[in-house]
């Protein structure tokens, strides 16, 4: 038997963008466009008629814009929603916002809507996930390997690396807030998202937390306490002492890798690395982090329960690469209890 189509709401002011995305998306027959939507009110009327898996949601709409049918689709719903966002540093900060208020992802319009199928099953990924996780008890944070350090032990790190992708900006929110602003070493995330949008994550999280948190640029000096955002399209490794951004030579499908970064964290700092895995899908990283194990390091991986989507940690559990499995909220504690801070 098959499995049943996952359904769709198209919301967008566009006549045109209602003709195109439609047809794109049921381009997968694991899809099925079940309406469309011309503005936010329209969006939550047919949300709440027809309970989509997925709505896709524009920001900029007549009679009630995206941000508002955000607010009533989350608060009324068990519908995931994906953002169509326009790629301007405008567009970029609105759209964050939008992934603070409970949308699961966005899509650069001026992308062609490209991966929107990915974005779509990661989409009914959270929504499952949040079901799972509202009927089942909080998961106990536990070490992954007891013969290590563990339970609050310190961790010998001169780089603390962090991967994150779908819904990684929030979740990055809830550990860098618990960072101090003297953290002892350099702390470099790969979040997978464009260009532009990387900027705007770093004033954001900048603007929000307490260390000083910047886009990663070639050539940037590595600083114990900054907080560094490997840039949009971009690949970013380190050295014993700086930045390295490059273009993408065909390494990875993501831009930025956690694998690519990790990797050349290995290099620089051997054993002397702090690995952090949070939500996302997919299994960027878990192959180095897992390498980075091995070697001596230290990782620690965010749970099932708090994960929007469950991939990228799960695949590091099951490459044997994590240490400990902790929920969102005790993972900044940890991080710093580990650099003995």
């Amino acid at each position: 038997m098959s499995a049943p189509l996952i359904r769709v709401l198209v919301v967008d002011d566009s006549p045109f963008m209602r003709g195109v995305l439609p047809p794109k998306i049921e381009s997968d027959p694991r899809f099925k466009v079940i309406g469309t939507a011309s503005n936010g009110r329209e969006a939550v009327e047919k949300t709440l008629a027809l309970s989509p898996d997925v709505v896709t949601l524009d920001i900029d709409m007549p009679i009630m814009n995206g941000i508002d049918a955000l607010k009533e689709i989350v608060r009324q719903s068990t519908s995931s929603v994906i953002m169509l966002s326009a790629r301007t540093e405008q567009g970029a900060a609105i759209t964050l916002e939008a992934l603070a208020l409970g949308a699961v992802d966005f899509i650069p319009k001026s992308r062609g809507v490209d991966r929107i199928h990915e974005k779509l099953l990661a989409a009914v990924e959270a929504r499952i996930q949040k079901t799972r996780a509202s009927t089942q008890r909080p998961a106990l944070a536990r070490p992954m390997a007891p013969s290590r350090a563990a339970g609050g032990a310190r961790v010998t790190a001169k780089i603390c690396i962090i991967g994150s992708s779908t819904g990684g900006p929030q979740a990055l929110q809830t550990v860098l807030s618990q960072f101090p602003d003297n953290l002892p070493v350099p702390v470099v995330i790969a979040q997978h998202m464009p260009p532009n949008f990387t900027k705007a994550l770093a004033q954001r999280l900048n603007d929000t937390c307490k260390p000083t948190v910047v886009e990663a640029a070639d050539g940037m000096p590595l600083t114990k306490g900054t907080v560094y955002i490997s840039p949009g399209g971009m690949q970013t490794r380190v050295s014993a002492s700086e930045l390295k951004v490059a273009a993408d030579q065909g390494e990875s499908l993501y831009k930025p890798s956690v694998d690519v970064l990790t990797e050349s964290a290995r290099a620089a700092f051997g054993k002397n690395v702090l690995g952090v895995m949070l939500t996302g899908m997919g299994a960027d990283g878990a192959i180095e982090f897992a390498k980075l194990r091995k070697l001596g390091g230290y990782n620690i991986s965010q749970d099932q329960a708090s994960c929007v989507v469950y991939g990228m940690p799960r695949s590091l559990v099951e490459h044997g690469g994590a240490d400990e499995v902790l929920p969102l909220d005790q993972i900044g504690a940890r991080v710093r209890s580990a650099l003995g801070c």
